[in-house]
């Protein structure tokens, strides 16, 4: 059944951007410095003597963040098709703040022994959990505001946001790592970007206070007619199980492999496969980063007027056919001789990690549109969420794990390109085949 979006002013749907972005960027900042620090994290947790396998375990505890996300997803998800979006994400951000900024008051295992990553693996639960419910109230949050045929080009925005949380997790490590020595970086200075995050929570949570709920679903509950039971309706009913199942093998995974591969796995193999200084890398990662995140937008709004499927299956195929050639003169560029990586041409790197955002841009930049799109106002939020978090959080959350340790047992530097190649290989076929283009009056 067809929905009618309502037409906002401009003023009022930069408003709603705004607010909804601001909150999901401090949301995705708050996950990814996890991420951003796991190097450093890895010998103030776990205990000393075999640097591989603290990191593996650090990345391992990283990853769980990401497994939990589709439970955080189902929870969070009914809450906002029974109660509303605004309440549903004000709840998440404050969950996610809490979990981060304890993080940084967490201490380490020389100070308490194994209870530090224990305490370590609890806070990243929370954390996955939190995001789990706050991706898809924004998106959705969004969708809901913009007019039909441009659904592509607002949700961009929202979309931009895990990139720049990453980006600004760099930037933020980069600055408190440059005032310090590296030794008390290593030994206390790792806690600053946690801590600080309190902050940046107390603003948006004052900002999105402010906002009105969403007018589909304000409509939707003054006329009665929100679900009782979203989970039921959302994964009972034959069809829309058939179109979570499309989201999820025929997007979602190979979109998520591909982000986390030219994110997140770029940086690891720079920083511990071809030992590239860790100011450097990140340095590498940023620039390639703010080169970048502009296509999220050119890809979104592309998609309103060519359709979504095409170019998220374009920025797979792109990404299987390019990887390996990519990371070889990743490896050439840095100057490896097997051993180090000697006078490494950061120009030529940065270009390099770029290209691999652009793949990231391709796959992400749509992708919040066409899950709006696919299931109707009264589940929507519960519906989009779970095949999100499966396909991005699980599937794509184990790249920098998997790759990290597939290179660590095979002994072959580019043996972590091949789990997310195989994922998104299967992932572009199944969209191929099933995915099926939307009108724009289609909801």
């Amino acid at each position: 059944m067809a929905e009618t979006t309502p037409t906002e002013n401009t003023s009022t749907i930069w408003k709603v951007i705004g607010a909804s972005s601001a909150g999901t960027l401090i949301e995705w900042y708050d996950f990814y410095i996890f991420g951003s620090l796991a190097t450093t994290l890895a010998p103030a947790f776990y205990p000393k003597g075999n640097d591989t396998l603290a990191l593996i375990s650090t990345l391992a505890t990283f990853a769980t963040g990401f497994i939990v996300r589709p439970f955080g997803a189902i929870l969070f998800g009914r809450l906002g098709d029974l109660v509303g979006r605004k309440t549903t994400f004000l709840l998440t951000l404050l969950l996610m703040g809490g979990a981060t900024f304890a993080i940084g008051l967490l201490p380490t295992y020389a100070q308490i022994g194994y209870a530090a990553p224990a305490l370590l693996l609890l806070l990243r639960l929370i954390q996955g959990l939190a995001l789990g419910g706050e991706y898809g109230g924004a998106a959705t949050y969004v969708a809901e505001h913009a007019p039909l045929g441009k659904r592509g080009f607002y949700t961009s925005f929202i979309q931009t946001t895990a990139t720049l949380g990453l980006f600004v997790s760099l930037g933020v490590i980069l600055a408190v790592s440059q005032s310090m020595s590296k030794d008390s970086f290593a030994d206390w200075g790792w806690r600053i970007p946690f801590l600080i995050s309190i902050v940046l929570i107390a603003v948006s949570y004052q900002i999105r206070t402010r906002m009105s709920e969403s007018p589909l679903f304000a409509k939707l509950k003054a006329a009665g007619k929100t679900s009782t039971n979203p989970l039921r309706e959302s994964f009972a009913n034959p069809e829309n199980r058939r179109m979570v199942l499309i989201a999820l093998f025929g997007a979602t995974m190979g979109q998520g492999v591909v982000w986390y591969t030219g994110q997140f796995y770029a940086l690891y193999f720079l920083q511990t496969t071809l030992l590239i200084d860790k100011v450097v890398a990140t340095q590498i990662i940023a620039i390639a980063l703010l080169l970048g995140t502009p296509f999220f937008i050119v890809f979104g709004a592309l998609s309103d007027k060519i359709g979504r499927k095409g170019i998220m299956i374009a920025g797979m195929v792109l990404a299987v056919a390019l990887y390996y050639p990519i990371y070889m003169a990743m490896t050439k560029a840095a100057g490896w001789n097997g051993t180090a990586s000697v006078n490494p041409n950061v120009v030529l790197l940065s270009l390099l990690v770029f290209v691999q955002v652009l793949f990231v841009t391709m796959v992400y930049g749509p992708i919040a549109a066409f899950l709006v799109e696919l299931f109707p106002t009264r589940i929507r939020y519960t519906s989009m969420s779970v095949p999100y978090h499966i396909g991005n959080g699980v599937l794509g959350g184990l790249v920098p794990m998997i790759g990290t340790a597939a290179v660590s047992a095979t002994g072959n530097i580019y043996a972590g390109l091949w789990y997310p190649m195989v994922i998104a290989t299967v992932t572009a076929i199944i969209g191929g085949l099933f995915i099926r283009e939307r009108t724009v009056t289609e909801a």
